[in-house]
């Protein structure tokens, strides 16, 4: 049974509350959907566990509850440029588990970290050359040799950075990716993308670039770049003026020509002076089969075909009740909010983000869609979400949102989707919502 479209019957709970270094600025489940990282704009990751179902509670099925909490980032200044370098995270990705340890990458604009998530449930006792304390012993007092032993202790959850990924960008990254072969992830910014060897800090590759000699006849800039799930060569990357890049890194070392552009032509009846700031692509998301490609604008997101360059094959309409609203959104800044879009584990519902807390919902197959409401009022965990409906003009009914009482310093920039169950997670500014199917 999906969350969405299908069932408006959805079991909630909300998780965090804080203060403005609280805001969530990253949400993401790793590959197998136990832990759920969240970063905000304090520079902090917070991990959350999904608890083993027990048989004496079985409608508690696998709430998540904090794991691990630390700092990941910290304020730094660029002397040379004159520049704070913020604290805030932009992204986290994980990579597949191998062993008992997590790991995940993280970044704020200038600088990825490799961190281990590990866990201790043993000390060692007994060292020769220290005391219990730690301190060192003085050697004439040592008259035997001990073997340490271990004992059981409390567990304990321990991040550690194992690698930092610094001075490889003159801009603001806005994405990581994680390739397939597990050895290399790329960075990107606004004009260049890195290929980063996990194992190696100090170097990367440059295979995107697209700065122009005069910056003055710059006319683009990436907004967000992504690996294909199964295809070590082949990423994408989006621009600020609606179009999309395949490229092939098998092709040639600096991927500055393109395998494949995508573009739809535009409607010159729908042109305006606000044509050019809304077209710009602000996420891209390969399904899991990697057959298509996802991208969200600011007014809809759109589904592409991998071999269809010249049009979307799927365009969804995620606030179209905002074409009226441009210009006074463009006043308030929200016109260049960056929201982003993800897929359920088959490919076959998508969710967005949207304001006054909204998130939508589109069920490929059906083509039925859903608006619903992430707010403290309906938090209850268990509680049952309704749709909701923004109307546009005319009478407005009894459970009608108008779209002139929309509030839009509420906004839903950040959802993710567990790979393979119906349970999002939803980041409301600084409160993040755990959504699931209802449970018979």
């Amino acid at each position: 049974m999906l969350i969405g479209p299908h069932s408006p019957a959805t079991s909630n709970r909300v998780i965090l509350a804080f203060h403005w270094s609280d805001i969530i600025s990253t949400v993401e489940f790793n590959h197998t959907g136990e832990l759920l990282a969240t970063g905000d704009k304090g520079g902090r990751v917070v991990i959350f566990q999904r608890e083993q179902e027990s048989k004496n509670q079985p409608h508690r099925r696998g709430e998540y509850n904090v794991y691990s909490t630390f700092q990941s980032h910290e304020p730094e200044f660029d002397y040379l440029k004159s520049l704070e370098i913020e604290e805030k995270i932009n992204k986290i990705r994980w990579l597949p588990q191998q062993n008992a340890a997590y790991f995940l990458l993280s970044t704020n604009d200038k600088t990825v970290k490799l961190w281990k998530v590990s866990e201790r449930d043993k000390r060692p006792e007994g060292y020769n050359l220290k005391d219990e304390d730690g301190r060192l012993r003085d050697p004439s007092m040592i008259t035997m040799l001990r073997v340490p032993v271990l004992r059981p202790m409390d567990l304990m959850v321990e991040a550690t950075p194992r690698r930092v990924f610094a001075n490889a960008h003159t801009y603001h990254i806005n994405s990581i990716s994680v390739n397939s072969d597990y050895e290399t992830y790329m960075s990107a910014d606004d004009l260049r993308i890195n290929l980063w060897n996990f194992e190696i800090t100090n170097q990367s590759f440059n295979i995107v670039d697209i700065k122009p000699a005069n910056m003055e006849e710059l006319t683009e800039v990436i907004t967000a770049a992504e690996f294909h799930p199964h295809h070590c060569n082949t990423f994408v990357y989006s621009s600020s003026k609606g179009t999309i890049r395949l490229c092939d890194m098998r092709a040639s070392a600096l991927c500055d020509r393109h395998s494949k552009f995508f573009e739809e032509p535009e409607d010159p009846s729908n042109r305006s002076f606000f044509s050019e700031i809304i077209s710009s692509i602000s996420d891209v998301k390969f399904s899991h089969s990697g057959r298509y490609i996802m991208t969200r604008d600011y007014l809809t997101v759109k589904v592409w075909d991998l071999n269809m360059e010249n049009r979307p094959i799927e365009t969804y309409q995620v606030h179209d009740y905002l074409r009226s609203k441009l210009c006074s959104l463009y006043e308030n800044d929200c016109i260049f909010d960056k929201f982003e879009c993800v897929w359920n584990g088959s490919d076959s519902v998508i969710m967005t983000g949207s304001y006054n807390n909204f998130f939508r919902m589109f069920d490929r197959n059906t083509k039925r869609d859903v608006t619903l409401e992430a707010s403290r009022e309906n938090s209850k965990p268990r509680a049952i979400l309704k749709p909701r409906k923004v109307c546009v003009g005319g009478k407005r009914r009894k459970d009608e949102i108008s779209v002139d009482s929309l509030d839009f310093s509420k906004k839903i920039l950040h959802t993710a989707w567990h790979p393979s169950e119906n349970i999002i997670a939803v980041a409301a500014t600084n409160n993040l919502y755990i959504f699931q199917d209802k449970v018979n």
